[in-house]
């Protein structure tokens, strides 16, 4: 992977703060503070955070959210011209996801390192039998993203 120009990664950063407002809301709801949006053409087209708890839906997480609402705002299922920013590393139904939606590069802060689908525990990702390709950069804003994630477990404890 090539390095990122420092432009690009002033507009990570941006975008991953957007991301990290969208799991504070989470956070407010009482869900594990995850968010995620889906940029294309340099505008929000999807916001999410995890909402699994609260809706009762399995689902829920801050990508898929993100995603539903992506495809609504295109009009098209698949997003191959977007970027999808989220606070920690996807899990598997998470990456899969973003595989069938064709997202074009995948940004995200933390490793997730009990069910991340990206590298910490399978690469779901690039897998050599799918057939989608996309470009992935983590680690942005990483130690704020796990800081918030470390905090809410924490307090449950």
């Amino acid at each position: 992977m090539d390095e990122l120009s420092m432009d690009e990664q002033s507009m990570d950063e941006l975008w991953m703060k957007e991301a990290l407002r969208s799991a504070q809301r989470a956070l407010e709801a009482g869900e594990v503070p995850v968010g995620a949006i889906v940029v294309c053409d340099g505008r929000i087209v999807g916001r999410g955070w995890n909402r699994n708890i609260g809706e009762s839906d399995p689902t829920a997480h801050a990508e898929v959210v993100a995603l539903r609402e992506a495809g609504k705002t295109v009009g098209n299922h698949r997003l191959a011209e977007c970027d999808l920013f989220v606070t920690i590393e996807p899990c598997a139904m998470c990456a899969g996801a973003l595989v069938h939606a064709r997202i074009k590069r995948l940004v995200y802060g933390a490793d997730d390192t009990k069910a991340g689908a990206v590298r910490s525990v399978m690469q779901v990702l690039n897998h050599p039998a799918l057939n989608h390709r996309m470009e992935i950069c983590g680690g942005v804003l990483a130690g704020r993203c796990a800081e918030l994630l470390q905090a809410f477990f924490k307090s449950r404890r």
